[in-house]
């Protein structure tokens, strides 16, 4: 079976173009000044061919003064440091947004972690718990210096950031070499199907 010009660049664009990653639960904006009032918006995303019908998040240690945006179609409920919104749907395809208010720690470059479980109505559990890197990862916020305030990051030396520069001109350096070679095997594998 031939396949098409245009077949053929779609299915080697597929290979370049690589899929966007699943979304996430996530916490926006994900860095805040330490010591201050700061809204956030939990977005949750369905991912599944039924609805998310409940949503629970832990609150992390030290937040103040937390409050809660009403969320129209959803209960709310406080247990401790954790809450839950339950009663609404979100759609497939669709996501939506569960807004608190708090007032932050006074500890600048430290991370807050919010897990967070989704829960669908055909009763799968989602645990968002995971580190940053994983395919679960938790949402989380970082706390950074204010102004005014002093950042307990050391500052990298100079030697470091030119260590730094170099790791990255050699990676880009790399990645082109990759593109190069990948165009060069496309017009090879288009040479070798016209000649077919």
């Amino acid at each position: 079976m031939r396949l098409s010009t245009a077949s053929f660049a779609a299915a080697a664009a597929a290979l370049f173009l690589a899929p966007a990653a699943f979304a996430h639960v996530t916490l926006n904006p994900d860095k805040v000044p330490a010591d201050s009032f700061s809204r956030f918006a939990l977005r949750v995303p369905t991912e599944e061919a039924v609805p998310t019908v409940k949503v629970s998040v832990q609150l992390p240690a030290g937040l103040d003064e937390v409050s809660f945006q009403p969320e129209p179609g959803w209960k709310r409920t406080v247990s401790g440091r954790v809450v839950t919104w339950s009663g609404g749907e979100i759609g497939p395809g669709e996501f939506d947004e569960f807004g608190l208010s708090a007032h932050m720690p006074a500890t600048p470059d430290t991370e807050l972690v919010f897990p967070t479980t989704q829960t669908y109505a055909n009763g799968k559990v989602v645990h968002w718990i995971g580190a940053e890197s994983s395919d679960a990862p938790a949402p989380r916020v970082l706390l950074e210096a204010a102004e005014g305030q002093t950042s307990t990051t050391p500052t990298p030396s100079a030697a470091a950031k030119d260590d730094d520069e170099d790791g990255s001109d050699a990676a880009l350096w790399l990645a082109i070499a990759a593109l190069v070679a990948g165009v060069a095997a496309l017009g090879l594998g288009i040479a070798r199907w016209r000649r077919a």
